[in-house]
């Protein structure tokens, strides 16, 4: 009898999840076997750590990713770390193929002045604080009145609601009562996202644009000088309808007058940051104003301004991460791979002729950098896992020393490895649907490693307690 193909995915986010999902629907003359390992305690990635928590609707993708593994024929490693708890080799000594989906969950980095100052923050830290991640702490400075955020995406839009959203209107979401706290106690006064380019260059969707302008007691202010559109500008919106649709909600804001909101949010177009200002903390942010170059890019004009805040949030995208015994291409913090099939770094340049390292596999944000929606990272599984297939039906890939299914299980058994399985998930998620329901909310978020381990384990437990570690 011919043994199931065996493949281990390591990362149980959006992107790996829909990797184990296509390839078990995938047309092939093999039978397969899926392994899903994930370093926190709970599968999803950023859905569940990186998407506000005011925003179910786009939560509710949690729901699809569930009944995917509810189906059974996919197993679920939690709380497993791989270069920690597992290696490239104890994972291609037990598996045909090894594909990592591991994401972008740091900041990118910003050379500028200042950037290190007290008071400067990193909006991926800020994210994992409101979104309860289990390994940051749970506490946040929020004391500034005005704050400054730099980036034109869908983050700094998150960051900035998040900011001058009254906390009372938040605690109808899953934010456990930490973040409900930090929140209530804000200073905050005035949000000011800044933009490099144009209204017509945001890369806001048009849903979370309008959404924006619905905030209880929060004003939106736009300002009309900057409100340009050059040749470019104009081409983009004509040819795109979700640029169309944002050009006119920013333009909307425009003819809106002053409430006299408790909290003001501030878009800025056409000012790029030069400078963070300050000594010992942030006091202050520099821009240096823009005009579009007729393209929709822009150049700098000469003109700076300095704006009074006491703390900056950089939203300007996410990195990936290296990760140990394989390639890594810095620049573009992705593993380098040709069509999912992970390269040399010394051969990535060689496109399809690169010396291609046999079974090992990307796909998601590892794989293509962090661009695109969630969505997107079906086509990066689908053209992953064709090659899989193909690798295999050529015969390129060397069997693995323990192929067996209890193979993996026996190894983190014997290191000591307290692995939480599909079923222990599903008791988190009870427990965190009855802390909500006590509450009268959906479920309220167990915010520590230590507590989910609990739970997932069946224990009792209490979210007063330190976190500890699962290994």
């Amino acid at each position: 009898m011919t043994r199931p193909f065996r493949v281990a995915i390591i990362g149980a986010g959006p992107a790996g999840i829909y990797a184990a999902d296509l390839l078990t629907k995938a047309e092939r003359d093999f039978e397969v076997s899926i392994d899903l390992f994930e370093r926190l305690p709970t599968p999803f990635g950023l859905v569940r750590y990186g998407v506000a928590p005011d925003h179910p609707r786009i939560k509710g993708i949690i729901n699809a990713l569930i009944k995917v593994l509810d189906r059974g024929d996919i197993r679920l490693f939690s709380n497993v770390e791989y270069g920690v708890d597992i290696n490239l080799g104890e994972l291609t000594d037990r598996y045909d193929a090894v594909i990592f989906s591991t994401g972008c969950f740091v900041d990118a980095s910003l050379n500028l002045p200042g950037v290190d100052l007290p008071g400067s923050y990193g909006a991926a830290d800020f994210v994992n604080w409101y979104d309860s991640h289990p390994d940051v702490g749970q506490t946040w400075p929020l004391e500034a009145k005005s704050v400054a955020v730099l980036g034109n995406g869908n983050v700094a839009l998150d960051v900035a609601r998040v900011l001058a959203k009254q906390a009372d209107d938040m605690h109808t979401t899953e934010i456990p009562e930490h973040v409900y706290a930090g929140l209530k106690d804000s200073q905050v006064t005035d949000v000011h996202v800044f933009g490099r380019r144009g209204p017509a260059q945001a890369k806001f969707t048009p849903l979370e644009l309008r959404e924006l302008g619905h905030v209880a007691d929060v004003d939106i202010i736009v300002y009309p000088e900057d409100f340009e559109f050059d040749e470019g500008s104009m081409a983009a919106i004509e040819s795109s309808n979700q640029v169309k649709q944002v050009a006119k909600t920013l333009t909307d804001f425009t003819m809106r007058e002053p409430t006299g909101a408790k909290r003001r949010l501030h878009l800025h177009f056409l000012h790029a940051p030069v400078a963070i200002l300050g000594e010992d903390r942030v006091t202050g942010l520099r821009t240096e104003r823009q005009e579009l170059d007729g393209t929709g890019n822009v150049t700098g004009t000469g003109e700076f301004h300095d704006w009074d805040v006491e703390a900056v949030y950089r939203a300007i995208g996410y990195a990936g991460t290296a990760l140990p015994q394989l390639p890594f291409d810095a620049a573009k913090g992705v593993i380098p791979n040709h069509e999912g099939r992970v390269v040399d770094a010394e051969e990535q340049a060689k496109a399809a002729e690169a010396d291609v390292i046999p079974g090992v596999y990307a796909t998601g944000w590892i794989k293509r950098g962090p661009v695109g929606l969630i969505g997107h990272t079906k086509g990066d599984a689908l053209e992953t896992i064709t090659h899989i297939i193909d690798d295999r039906s050529a015969g390129v890939l060397s069997d693995p020393v323990y192929p067996g299914e209890d193979a993996i299980v026996d190894l983190l058994e014997s290191k000591g490895i307290d692995y939480v399985d599909w079923e222990g998930y599903h008791r988190v998620e009870t427990a965190e649907k009855a802390a909500g329901e006590a509450e009268g909310r959906e479920r309220v978020k167990i915010a520590t490693r230590g507590g989910m381990l609990a739970e997932a384990r069946g224990h009792v437990h209490s979210e007063s307690a330190a976190p500890v570690s699962g290994h």
